[in-house]
């Protein structure tokens, strides 16, 4: 027996924003809303290129690309509105734009400037999306859900990239404190923990080929095979949609069996 036309359709007439949209992560998951019947994808980057072919190639009658920089909180204003503006609501947003820096910073030698740079984006970046959706969410009464992407590293210690775990560490926090004072609005914020993979960004931060950090991250979990973009963007869809209709505050992680 198929699957019914309502579990293939979870995100029917909805809005979606999701930064970090042109490639990995974002881009999986963009190909997900489009698959569940989505009224609207807006994918935002600063991958001009790569988002725009994504645009086209799952259909520009209803997916769309936007230059946005996270870390300018008028860009992330001005998408939103962009968005509400021309769909009349705005009823998820992902917010999945983060990066990696390529130095193992241990706290004996951090670099500043760097570290500032990796907070501009995966921190205050993250809570202006927040933000201005849950703005955009609570002026227009759309009981809507965020879904944030966070990191196994936000629930542990890590023995390098110090920065990068504490910015892990500052999302699950934001995601904790947004649920709690969003809740009373029907608003639903949530994050999703993956373990390693090999996405572009991931890849150039290690210097290493994907099938080279595949083989790096399989070997730490505890299930069989290799963690996909996909697998990631299947539970941003779960939190998206109704069938978690009572999940909030939580971070999901997909990772394989490596937290326990």
């Amino acid at each position: 027996m198929g699957e019914s036309s309502v579990c293939k359709n979870k995100l029917e007439g909805k809005v979606a924003i999701i930064t970090g949209g042109a490639s990995g992560i974002g881009e999986a998951t963009a190909r997900v809303f489009s698959e569940h019947g989505a009224r609207a994808i807006i994918i935002a980057d600063i991958q001009d290129e790569l988002g725009q072919n994504l645009a086209s190639s799952i259909g520009s009658h209803f997916c769309t690309f936007i230059h946005c920089d996270v870390t300018n909180e008028d860009q992330v204003k001005s998408m939103v509105e962009w968005t509400v503006q021309k769909y009349g609501q705005l009823d998820i947003m992902f917010s999945n734009a983060g990066i990696v820096n390529r130095s193992d910073q241990t706290v004996l030698d951090l670099e500043f400037s760097a570290f500032d740079r990796l907070f501009a984006v995966n921190v205050r970046g993250m809570a202006a999306c927040v933000k201005h959706a849950a703005r955009a969410m609570v002026d227009r009464g759309v009981k809507g859900c965020i879904v944030c992407t966070a990191s196994v590293a936000g629930s542990h210690g890590m023995g390098r990239r110090t920065d990068y775990c504490m910015s892990k560490h500052a999302v699950v926090g934001l995601v904790r404190s947004a649920s709690k004072q969003l809740g009373e609005h029907g608003i639903r914020v949530n994050c999703v923990s993956p373990h390693g993979i090999a996405t572009p960004m991931m890849c150039k931060a290690l210097e290493m080929e994907a099938d080279e950090v595949e083989k790096v991250y399989e070997a730490r979990t505890r299930l069989k095979g290799v963690l996909r973009a996909r697998h990631v963007a299947d539970a941003v869809l779960f939190l998206a949609s109704d069938q978690s209709a009572f999940v909030t505050g939580h971070d999901l992680s997909v990772d394989g069996g490596f937290s326990t």
